[in-house]
């Protein structure tokens, strides 16, 4: 059957506002693909993120440049080759393997080769604030198992114990987004060994991490905007303990899928993440996560509303996605 696609940018509003250490925000804004074969359609959900350039007006005209090769049968492996990592790419990948999965009535986590989904236990992202604020905020979250704390300016130390006192019982992890700096390092990272910290993500900036290969790390460090693919990797290994893996870096699934197994091979440790987004997004996330040691798909968590069908969350508990929604 001959293939169509169609896109478009949605926008879902953020419960409150959502600050990291390079912007504030109060929307998310992501693209979603459709592929249909005339009986079927599959979907994917990309975010455009400014940090690497893109806006949703681009990303939507590089799905939408695709549709003759869509329509002409390209696959998954050859869209690899045809287009580079990023949010529009993620979105054909996991229309592409939402599309597989309905037509052919196998799921999606099987073509991925995994034997069945577990339920998971994510991570509930604190956002960047003054450390009082960042204290309610973590006597609200008191009860999530895991939490994940944004830092990534001047006030760090105070910021990290005024969590911790707001949440003395959760697992902490931080997400300094490339905000701290050579000065900086060493007495934020003490401050979150202090604490308990399990993970730190990206502290310095990616064309600056360089110090990592050279220092102790007291705390065991994530890579994040220092690793897009799998060819990434290698380059990574004694700078980094971990690797978050992002779809929307990654440019999709089948780019995941591999990241996951290669840093497994180098011993990473694995961490699943996401862009601000909705259960579209999260539901394919959730086959790498399988495997991950770490994993922060709260993204409709954080929203004033996310799409139906949803993803089922259960407080931090995030279920496999329905097939209705994805795969």
């Amino acid at each position: 059957m001959s293939r169509t696609l169609s896109a478009r940018i949605e926008k879902f509003p953020i419960a409150g506002e959502f600050r990291i250490s390079r912007e504030s925000r109060t929307e998310a804004t992501v693209v979603v693909a459709e592929i249909t074969d005339g009986s079927h359609r599959g979907r994917g959900e990309g975010v455009p993120y400014g940090r690497y350039g893109e806006s949703p007006e681009a990303v939507l005209a590089a799905v939408e440049a695709m549709a003759a090769a869509i329509t002409g049968g390209l696959d998954r492996q050859g869209l690899r080759q045809e287009m580079a990592p990023g949010a529009a790419r993620n979105a054909l990948d996991c229309a592409l393997f939402d599309l597989e999965a309905k037509a052919s009535g196998v799921r999606a986590f099987t073509s991925a080769g995994l034997s069945g989904l577990e339920p998971l236990t994510t991570a509930y992202t604190l956002s960047l604030g003054e450390p009082e604020a960042m204290r309610a905020a973590a006597e609200a979250a008191a009860d999530r198992p895991l939490l994940k704390v944004k830092l990534g300016g001047p006030g760090d130390v105070a910021r990290i114990k005024a969590v911790r006192a707001g949440a003395p019982n959760a697992r902490l992890i931080v997400d300094a987004n490339e905000g701290w700096s050579h000065d900086t390092y060493f007495d934020n990272i003490t401050a979150c060994a202090d604490v308990g910290v399990e993970l730190v993500e990206q502290p310095l900036p990616a064309d600056r991490d360089g110090l990592l290969a050279t220092v102790r790390r007291p705390v065991p460090v994530c890579a994040d905007e220092s690793v897009h693919v799998a060819s990434d990797l290698k380059a990574l290994t004694g700078r980094y303990d971990a690797v978050n893996i992002k779809l929307d870096k990654a440019g999709g699934l089948t780019e995941a899928l591999t990241m996951a197994e290669t840093a497994e091979e180098l011993g990473l440790t694995i961490m699943v993440g996401c862009m601000l987004a909705t259960s579209l997004a999260m539901a394919p996330a959730v086959l790498v996560a399988q495997k991950a040691a770490v994993v922060d798909l709260d993204g409709p968590l954080l929203l004033a509303q996310d799409r139906e069908p949803a993803l089922r969350y259960d407080g931090s508990i995030l279920h496999p996605p329905e097939p209705e929604l994805w795969g």
